[in-house]
């Protein structure tokens, strides 16, 4: 956990969590698929959770074969030889949690925090209910309990965006091409919510 600010008193902990949302998403045609789990995304968005702060970094996928590769990874850098070769690995990696779908990540937050936690969600496109991001680090500093889904595929399904509470805005960039990576783009997200300015 970290606290806003360095100096000056006690200040609000962060009760955020991750999900990064494997199915219902988008294919490029927009047709409703699952998508796969990749290697680099559980270790880089592991890795952001761990230095912004976070809780947990849960990992939807309903696809038996999915979570099999997700426990093989972490076993690997949990309990394998990459525990002792690589120690910061592991730590960021315990953030890790698998969960089958939506509703069961919505319940296990809700239990572990004792409260339903304000869902937001991210999108390359911008999108009704739109929370900028200096009043989405104002509320995360509240102390309230915090969800941020992040897509794979060519984003979430529309079904996913109809049940949160807001929307953060997309990342803009400088030119017309718009298709960071997931771990890129959760990097810079926790960076605007939860980083020290």
């Amino acid at each position: 956990m970290i606290q806003e600010g360095g100096q000056g008193g006690e200040q609000p902990v962060l009760r955020l969590d991750l999900a990064l949302v494997h199915y219902p998403v988008c294919n490029k045609n927009g047709e409703t698929i699952g998508s796969a789990v990749t290697n680099l995304d559980l270790h880089d968005i592991a890795r952001a959770g761990r230095t912004f702060g976070i809780d947990t970094l849960y990992i939807v996928t309903p696809f038996a074969d999915q979570q099999a590769l997700v426990r093989d990874i972490l076993a690997h850098w949990q309990t394998g030889h990459g525990a002792t070769y690589n120690p910061k690995r592991k730590e960021a990696l315990a953030l890790v949690r698998l969960c089958h779908d939506l509703a069961e990540l919505y319940e296990l937050v809700q239990a572990k925090w004792r409260q339903r936690p304000t869902v937001l969600a991210t999108s390359a496109k911008a999108q009704a209910n739109q929370l900028d991001f200096t009043e989405a680090r104002r509320r995360i500093f509240s102390g309230e309990p915090h969800l941020i889904l992040f897509g794979t595929g060519w984003g979430m399904a529309p079904e996913v965006f109809a049940e949160v509470d807001a929307l953060l805005p997309p990342i803009v960039g400088l030119g017309e091409y718009n298709h960071l990576s997931v771990r890129s783009a959760a990097a810079i997200v926790l960076d605007r919510v939860s980083g020290i300015h």
